[in-house]
């Protein structure tokens, strides 16, 4: 039996969890793209920065097939709080179920993600997500 990750998390509890846990990291797997156009995580404010590797591959968006072999040559590893972030949670939610099938304990899906859900009119970044939230962010 493949064991699940370690669950889905608001975005509210995401960032408590990085200010309170001085080894978590942020892992943001989506792609170079929207880290340079749609922006991305400040976390000065908890001393930290965040980690990017892609989940998939921008423009084709297969997997990245070196996505755990990256995240390792990063420095992090099995016993690491790792809180990772896509656009709306679905990316996350792969890319963590796949660190913890490699052997990481503790990785959590921010459910919401960055832009979380569209609204009435198809545009993300306003009703949930990393984004609405208030949380600190940056854009290039």
């Amino acid at each position: 039996m493949v064991e699940r990750y370690a669950g889905d998390i608001s975005c509210e509890t995401a960032w408590e969890l990085l200010n309170d846990d001085p080894g978590a990291v942020l892992l943001d797997v989506r792609t170079d793209a929207e880290w340079a156009f749609v922006g991305v995580p400040d976390l000065r404010a908890v001393g930290k920065r965040p980690l990017f590797v892609a989940w998939q591959q921008f423009p084709a968006m297969t997997v990245n097939p070196r996505f755990v072999e990256t995240v390792c040559e990063s420095g992090l590893g099995a016993a690491d709080t790792v809180v990772v972030l896509s656009r709306a949670g679905a990316r996350s939610a792969a890319a963590a179920q796949a660190l913890t099938e490699a052997g990481f304990r503790r990785c959590y899906s921010v459910a919401d993600g960055f832009e979380g859900d569209k609204d009435d009119t198809g545009r993300r970044g306003g009703l949930n997500g990393w984004k609405a939230h208030g949380l600190p962010w940056v854009q290039s």
